[in-house]
């Protein structure tokens, strides 16, 4: 008979892949494709090398996107999914820089996109993509977190901002 705890990291695991899928893999994978069809076109005049910008950022995007939602699942025991919350504050690995890794990865992938394929449809998308997500962040989910972990999350705010991120790992317990 398996434990509660395994329970528990099976159902968070299940429930972050499917949460991958369904919001960044729309906002990030699906409108872009809609937007662009994926396909390479000229570089905007004279920026040629911009475009491996754009390969890094998307790259650089998915890798801190997967090692978020894989902490989520492990460390937090819930999913990203405001129905399926985390029981713990994660303020480890990507989250010990910034905030919102989880956001900035999903616009450095739309935005990736949107230099690499030329596509200023792409780029206008990603940058009302980030302008919503803002809000959400601000009128819901800091809100929410506040309610939910009133004291680590006053720590954390205090030290981790939101959107640009540390030179230096913060550690909420001290080094």
């Amino acid at each position: 008979m398996k434990s509660a705890t395994t329970k528990t990291r099976i159902s968070a695991a299940f429930g972050t892949a499917v949460f991958l899928l369904m919001a960044p893999g729309t906002v990030a994978g699906l409108v872009p494709w809609w937007l662009s069809g994926w396909r390479v076109h000229a570089a905007f005049p004279g920026f040629a090398a911009l475009q491996a910008v754009g390969a890094v950022s998307i790259v650089a995007g998915l890798a801190v996107l997967v090692e978020a939602f894989v902490r989520f699942a492990r460390k937090g025991l819930g999913t990203p999914a405001p129905v399926y919350p985390t029981r713990r504050l994660i303020v480890t690995g990507s989250y010990q820089y910034v905030r919102n890794p989880m956001y900035i990865a999903v616009t450095a992938l739309v935005l990736g996109q949107g230099i690499l394929f030329g596509s200023l449809r792409v780029l206008a998308y990603g940058v009302l993509a980030w302008l919503c997500t803002h809000l959400f962040v601000v009128f819901y989910e800091e809100p929410t977190l506040r309610r939910s972990f009133p004291r680590d999350f006053a720590a954390y705010t205090a030290n981790v901002w939101r959107w640009i991120p540390r030179l230096t790992p913060w550690n909420m317990h001290g080094p």
